[in-house]
């Protein structure tokens, strides 16, 4: 029925090491936290004798059109837990008429994704020193039918995530990144005590000399959108739209790398008022429940991503848990916005929620 339902029965399946590498953070999680508890400062201002006898929820980015505005964040691995890993999380987004974004570290190929999607689907980007891997992928993903490209620019170092280096996480057993050349990703599966092979791969792997400048070279290879993710503040997103960025994802990654950062949703505005219309401005980090979702699209996001639920309904049931946890969350929504006199997402602005007193932003 809950989201935290399809969390109870995934950590009944899921092994304990992989389960503290999907739900882990950064050192403390003091933001791993702060994502779930900035919903409790707000609250919805509900509007009466509205006609909400239809409830649309439907929404269009970059042409396409979904029938839910709550999306698949991109997360890593989807074969840790279940046998057919993305290809069923695709399936299931699909169902649901949902966006998936594809985690660059997907355990399946890029080609078999895009066979099972019934939606459209994004690629997700780190960029890596070597170049010529970020460009095959790009090169790939259009072919395939990718809709857009979203490049997480919060990364140049991995975050001390003390649960995987107190398990010494490593990436095992037959599960590998099968969309980039083994010997790129030949760290992850070193297994270290103390350390994180996540880490260690990424301080190999990832370009942390990597500017504003660089996005040239990115945008010279690809017609397709591009999408930053990992914008918390003002001044990044007006940087974003100078750059001629296409879209900007505001999340601090889970809150899995600067632990203390501030919460995601405390954040959306200053970085929606810097966007203007100029771009869509999508909104990851701590959605559980429709009200949640109400919450961070009145505040001006476009879509909502999930990054650790979709996982959940991928552990308890495959594509039919990935569509089940989608679709439970979009009708909570619905319910939400008809509660709120709200029927259309076109109707959801800043008059829909308040701080709650002392909690103003």
């Amino acid at each position: 029925m809950t989201a935290s339902d399809y969390q109870r029965l995934a950590r009944e399946v899921v092994d304990p090491d992989v389960w503290d590498f999907i739900e882990g953070g950064a050192e403390s999680e003091r933001t791993l936290r702060a994502n779930l508890a900035a919903f409790d400062r707000f609250r919805l201002r509900p509007r009466v004798l509205t006609d909400v006898s239809t409830v649309d929820t439907a929404v269009s980015v970059f042409g396409t059109r979904y029938r839910t505005p709550v999306g698949v964040a991109p997360t890593a691995y989807h074969r840790l837990v279940d046998d057919e890993g993305e290809v069923a999380t695709a399936r299931g987004a699909g169902a649901a008429g949902a966006l998936f974004v594809v985690s660059v570290f997907a355990s399946r190929t890029l080609e078999d994704i895009a066979g099972a999607a019934g939606s459209g689907l994004w690629l997700h980007l780190y960029w890596f020193r070597r170049r010529e891997v970020m460009a095959g992928l790009v090169e790939r993903a259009a072919a395939a039918g990718f809709g857009a490209l979203v490049l997480t620019v919060d990364a140049p170092r991995i975050g001390r995530r003390w649960r995987d280096m107190r398990n010494g996480f490593a990436i095992g057993g037959d599960v590998a990144a099968v969309n980039i050349d083994a010997a790129v990703m030949a760290l992850t599966h070193h297994s270290d005590e103390g350390r994180s092979a996540i880490a260690e791969h990424a301080a190999e792997s990832f370009d942390a000399a990597v500017t504003w400048a660089d996005l040239a070279w990115l945008r010279q290879r690809t017609s397709l959108p591009i999408v930053l993710k990992g914008i918390l503040t003002a001044e990044d997103a007006a940087l974003a739209v100078a750059h001629g960025v296409d879209g900007i994802i505001v999340s601090n990654h889970g809150g899995r790398q600067l632990d203390g950062a501030v919460a995601s949703l405390d954040a959306l505005p200053e970085v929606v008022d810097a966007a203007g219309a100029a771009v869509p401005v999508l909104f990851d980090g701590g959605v559980r429940r429709g009200t949640d979702a109400l919450t961070a699209l009145a505040l001006g996001a476009r879509m909502v991503l999930l990054g650790r639920p979709p996982l959940w309904g991928l552990a308890a049931g495959g594509a039919d848990g990935v569509e089940g946890l989608l679709r439970t969350t979009t009708e909570e929504l619905a319910h939400a916005m008809a509660l709120a006199g709200r029927p259309r997402l076109a109707d959801l602005d800043r008059s829909v929620v308040r701080a709650r007193p002392g909690d103003e932003r």
